[in-house]
Order: C-alpha cells, then structure tokens, then sequence
C-alpha cells in the first residue's frame, strides 16, 4: 500500500467526518481520524486488503465513529461503546446502508474496549480495535514510519484526558452508563477515588505521548 492522507470521500464518509467534528472534542475527534489510518496500516501490513471482508469505507465509519459516545449527541443512558454504536447505526441507516453492514459497524464500535472479544468477532472488529490500540501506542511498531506525518495532521492535544473526561463525564449520569468491571464505570470509580485514571498514568510510557 502507498501511504496516503488522503481520506475516503463520498456521503457516507463526508457525514461520518461531519458528525464527529461537530460532535466531539478536537482531540477526540483526531484520535478516531488516525485510529482510521493506523488500522488501515496495520490491514496493509498483515495483507488484509484483498481479504473479502475487508471494506475501507466500513472500517473509516467503524474507525472515525468509535468514539461517538464520548460526544454532544450521547445521553449517558447507556455505557459509551454502546451508545456510539447505536449512534452510528442510525448514521449509517441514514445513508441506506446494508442492515449487514450497519451490524459489523456496530459491533466492531461496542466491542472497541473488549479484549480477547473483539479480536475474535471478525476483520473489521479487530482492525477497529487494533487501530484504537496503535493510537495508545500498543503494537507502535506498526505505525512508526507513518506515524510522523499522521500526528502533523491530526496532533494529540491531550488526547487521553480529554477521552477520559468525555468517558466520566458520561458515565456518571447513570448507573447503566458506568456498569461494573466495564471501561466507564472504572474510569468513573478510579477518578472519584484517585483523581486520575489507570489510562491516564499509562499515557506516560506511550511513545507517542498524550
């Protein structure tokens, strides 16, 4: 693959980035964009880009919408991946895509923070996953070539907190939204009781900063 920054275009792809730039945080909103290119590296890496299931518009919506829970259109009625989820089933509705597909959108984007889950249910939820993990700087020797470029376009700006605080935000406005031993109802507890997240002091080490 010839690394480009060049984005999918069309309805579909031009709604999902409208969405999250009106909907979410700038950081938030440049962590899903380059969630996109480091699972698009990785697909190219592993050889899945001739796979039958891979979709390179499937996985920009699954990618660029992961954090949709995190943003202005989420009522914190339910855990944040899957009210994202449900959010970007109705966007992908909109725009007449198969039920098929809008179900493997779905799923890769409520199985994001499942490990050992996600990885098993499918190219585009693993890619989805992994790409999120890139971002975090797991497996960062994947993206190392091109990571210069993407975070020049698309810079961090304290990302990690500002997920984080979208994250607690979210999930203290009820108990289905924080649900126990899941990933927002940790970080809600972690940051009542310490003042900050495991997530957080992880940012430290990761090679490409917060």
């Amino acid at each position: 693959m010839d690394f480009t920054l060049e984005l999918p275009t069309g309805p579909l792809a031009e709604a999902v980035l409208t969405t999250v730039r009106e909907t979410e945080t700038l950081p938030v909103a440049n962590h899903s964009v380059r969630t996109f290119f480091f699972a698009e590296i990785l697909a190219a890496r592993e050889g899945c880009l001739t796979d039958a299931a891979y979709d390179r518009e499937l996985l920009f919506a699954a990618t660029v919408l992961h954090d949709l829970g995190t943003g202005t259109l989420a009522k914190g009625a339910a855990r944040f991946e899957v009210e994202g989820a449900d959010l970007a089933a109705e966007l992908l509705r909109r725009h007449q895509v198969p039920e098929a597909d809008v179900d493997r959108v779905w799923e890769a984007i409520a199985l994001h923070t499942s490990p050992g889950i996600a990885e098993r249910r499918g190219l585009l939820s693993y890619l989805t996953r992994e790409g999120v993990g890139i971002d975090f700087g797991r497996r960062a020797d994947v993206a190392e070539e091109h990571q210069a470029a993407i975070h020049h376009a698309y810079p961090r700006l304290t990302m990690v907190r500002s997920l984080v605080d979208a994250i607690v935000e979210r999930a203290a406005r009820s108990d289905a939204a924080a649900p126990r031993y899941a990933l927002p109802g940790e970080l809600l507890r972690e940051r009542a009781a310490d003042g900050v997240t495991g997530l957080e002091l992880a940012a430290a080490s990761c090679p490409w900063g917060e």
